[in-house]
């Protein structure tokens, strides 16, 4: 699996950023991961759509949305299904109709192999989720096995502790004293 201190691999798919008609897809590229705006990006993956886990932890993402806006980074939740599955998910669901962050598709499973997250045997993406800096370089990657959801507020403390550029001890929350050397 790709690893922290690389950088994260060049990418350009089309993604479901609406449910207005006309409005549904957008491009979306790796060339905005590099930015001079102080912007990092958090990017989750999930298995499948139409699936029982993965929409929780969507939800919960979305939830979030303005917490991680408020931390000056873009979401962006991805699987290897196609733009049209996820179109039709989130018309579908309930906890996925309001999203507001993108939906890539990796329908050819590029990206997700340049970043080494597939499982073997059905060639779907383990839950992964990579937190990215403003150089395009991945500061944090974790990954749980397909039947076990991720904690968003985890991902939240991580991306806090790692815009402190500062030495952060165990459990470290934000607003909490950090180390000196």
């Amino acid at each position: 699996m790709i690893n922290v201190g690389q950088k994260f691999p060049e990418f350009s798919k089309t993604a479901v950023v609406s449910l207005e008609k006309g409005k549904e897809f957008e491009t979306i590229s790796s060339d905005s991961l590099v930015n001079e705006d102080n912007q990092w990006t958090t990017i989750f993956w999930w298995p499948k759509d139409f699936t029982f886990v993965c929409p929780t932890e969507i939800a919960e993402f979305n939830k979030n949305y303005g917490e991680f806006r408020d931390r000056n980074t873009t979401l962006i939740g991805a699987s290897t299904d196609s733009e049209f599955v996820h179109l039709a998910w989130r018309n579908d669901h309930d906890d996925l109709r309001g999203l507001k962050f993108p939906m890539l598709a990796d329908t050819s499973k590029s990206l997700a192999e340049a970043l080494d997250i597939l499982e073997p045997n059905e060639k779907i993406a383990y839950r992964a989720t990579f937190i990215i800096d403003p150089q395009g370089i991945v500061r944090w990657a974790s990954v749980n096995d397909l039947n076990v959801g991720r904690n968003v507020k985890e991902v939240l403390r991580v991306l806090d502790a790692l815009q402190t550029d500062e030495l952060c001890p165990c459990n470290w929350e934000k607003g909490q004293e950090t180390l000196t050397a």
